[in-house]
């Protein structure tokens, strides 16, 4: 496994029916990722933030260089998870970069809520559980969110080997009983047949995955899964200020927030899909693109 990498994200919203029309484009040039399967395979991650959402109000504002923790498994049917992947997922402006380690998960929870030593860490792992236990203690990080959703994935060819597309459905989200083995009520908040694609690169976009997304008419917009389910679990409204492109450059307090005076019913918020997506729901569509993220 690879434990730190440097990449590129791009990431698009689209239709179950644009997504069906790419995957099948792509056999011709990508190999299905090992592990995906014919119905890919699901995930599920449980982010961390401090008391005032340090986290998730730096990516509505835009700050340049952010990190996030998370605790992410890969759950099986009628197989309790075992082992976690801890993650520190950082961006510094357009360029991702991750840092992971593999645990049992009672030491991933522990590691990330009472930041316990462990011995035995090579020097690469102890370096991630360090910062880890930094992140802890200067945040007062606390259980946030779960996001699960299931997972479609391509790798590419030896012409292309640091590209990967993966297609994410059915996205929900819980912000109670934040233990991942549990397996309790999580909440959509995306429209069941929309789909959040990514693409993958160590350098460059190829230029026939640049002709593929232009032929599709995607068009980027790059959607943090946290924010999305935080926002819609948390009914959370932003103001014009934190959103505007010169927010960095006014001096104000961090933003509070308040719930929405009604709460809409599902059928409200996701109209149903056609070809052409309508308008975001509320909870996405006060994020401009400049400040989508990871």
């Amino acid at each position: 496994m690879i434990r730190r990498f440097n990449r590129f994200e791009l990431k698009y919203i689209l239709s179950i029916q644009q997504a069906e029309a790419i995957m099948q484009d792509l056999a011709a040039q990508t190999l299905p990722d090992a592990h995906s399967g014919p119905d890919g395979y699901r995930i599920s991650s449980l982010y961390y933030d401090s008391p005032e959402l340090d986290f998730f109000w730096d990516k509505i504002e835009g700050v340049k260089f952010r990190r996030k923790i998370r605790v992410r498994i890969y759950p099986q049917i009628d197989k309790a998870p075992e082992t976690a992947m801890v993650e520190i997922k950082q961006r510094i402006n357009k360029t991702v970069q991750k840092r992971r380690l593999i645990l049992p998960l009672d030491q991933a929870y522990r590691l990330c809520e009472e930041s316990i030593d462990l011995p035995g860490l090579d020097a690469i792992d102890e370096t991630v559980a360090s910062e880890i236990r930094y992140l802890v203690q200067a945040k007062h990080l606390v259980p946030s969110c779960i996001i699960e959703y299931n997972r479609k994935a391509f790798v590419g060819t030896a012409y292309n080997p640091g590209l990967r597309i993966t297609f994410d459905t059915h996205l929900k989200c819980r912000i109670k009983d934040l233990r991942l083995e549990h397996d309790s009520l999580n909440r959509y908040f995306l429209p069941p047949d929309w789909v959040i694609m990514e693409v993958k690169v160590d350098e460059t976009v190829p230029d026939w995955v640049s002709s593929l997304l232009i032929s599709h008419n995607c068009e980027l917009n790059r959607v943090s899964k946290y924010c999305a389910g935080l926002a819609f679990s948390k009914n959370i409204q932003v103001t014009h200020l934190a959103i505007s492109p010169h927010a960095n450059d006014i001096a104000h307090d961090r933003l509070s927030y308040e719930p929405a005076a009604k709460t809409q019913s599902l059928s409200e918020i996701f109209p149903k899909t056609t070809r052409e997506l309508p308008p975001l729901p509320r909870h996405l569509a006060y994020l401009p693109e400049q400040f989508y993220g990871t």
